[in-house]
């Protein structure tokens, strides 16, 4: 080895390297910076894919910091005073439940002319009210969070046709009465489905005849035509046909609010991961 080439490997980093390197890296001056941006969803999403390092600090740490600042009594709810520990199914996996509307391909119970792209939404409201809605009379006690129907007009044979598309959380799945009756009636797990929050595999709700009536009430569908999954996470995910309101309908329903909702109003314009 040179002189130089010695000289080269003992002279020690320049401070701004150093400082720079760990601070990037750094969990709570990340979380700093993130607050002051009042966690931007599209600057974390851009951060995560800088490095390996970064998408795991995000992984670790970013992403339920997120969740707990977007929807601080929905998540304290879910995670029953966890909300430092890990949460089923990952938090990015209920980050992308609070911003992203799935879209929606033809099912064994439910056909679509065309398939829907998802997309993120500026606004979502989720309520554990109408979560009930969705649970069998002996699942009551089960805990979910179902967001409001995303409204898509569609190109089927009436042109007032609109599709709504909603998503969902359950609190401790595994431990649920959901998962007992799904399990009891030896419903089997989709082959063609896979949660588009989590990739994990799936129950057709409507296959195992755990779809209660209140649930169509709740969406104002017609004719009975929805459907919905849950994944062995506890997520939620479902389409309905939707009854186009009038004017003064839209008016009268527009101060009917939800006392529990929470995650609403999250105006977000995002470039999150949609395929993780």
């Amino acid at each position: 080895m040179s002189r130089d080439q010695r000289l080269k490997s003992n002279y020690p980093p320049s401070q701004g390297s150093q400082s720079s390197e760990s601070g990037i890296l750094n969990d709570s001056i990340l979380v700093l910076l993130f607050k002051t941006i009042e966690w931007d969803v599209q600057t974390l999403c851009l951060t995560s894919l800088v490095s390996r390092k970064l998408r795991a600090i995000a992984e670790r740490v970013l992403w339920r910091e997120l969740c707990v600042y977007r929807a601080p009594r929905m998540v304290a709810s879910l995670a029953n005073g966890t909300a430092h520990g890990r949460f089923c199914g990952g938090w990015h996996a209920l980050a992308k439940i609070m911003f992203f509307c799935c879209g929606c391909e033809s099912t064994r119970h439910f056909k679509v002319n065309q398939p829907l792209p998802g997309h993120f939404v500026k606004a979502a409201r989720f309520s554990k009210t109408s979560g009930r809605s969705f649970l069998s009379k002996k699942c009551r006690g089960d805990l979910l969070y179902v967001s409001d129907p995303c409204e898509h007009p569609t190109t089927g044979d009436k042109e007032d046709d609109y599709l709504g598309i909603y998503r969902g959380v359950f609190k401790g799945f595994t431990r649920s009465t959901t998962r007992a009756s799904l399990i009891g009636r030896q419903a089997a797990l989709e082959d063609r489905v896979r949660c588009p929050y989590c990739r994990a595999r799936v129950w057709s709700m409507t296959t195992a005849r755990l779809v209660p009536k209140s649930a169509a009430r709740r969406l104002g569908s017609h004719d009975g035509g929805l459907e919905y999954f849950v994944c062995v996470n506890g997520h939620l995910h479902g389409t309905c046909w939707l009854v186009p309101l009038s004017t003064d309908e839209d008016e009268t329903n527009g101060d009917d609010e939800d006392n529990d909702s929470d995650g609403g109003n999250i105006d977000t314009q995002t470039g999150m991961d949609v395929h993780q």
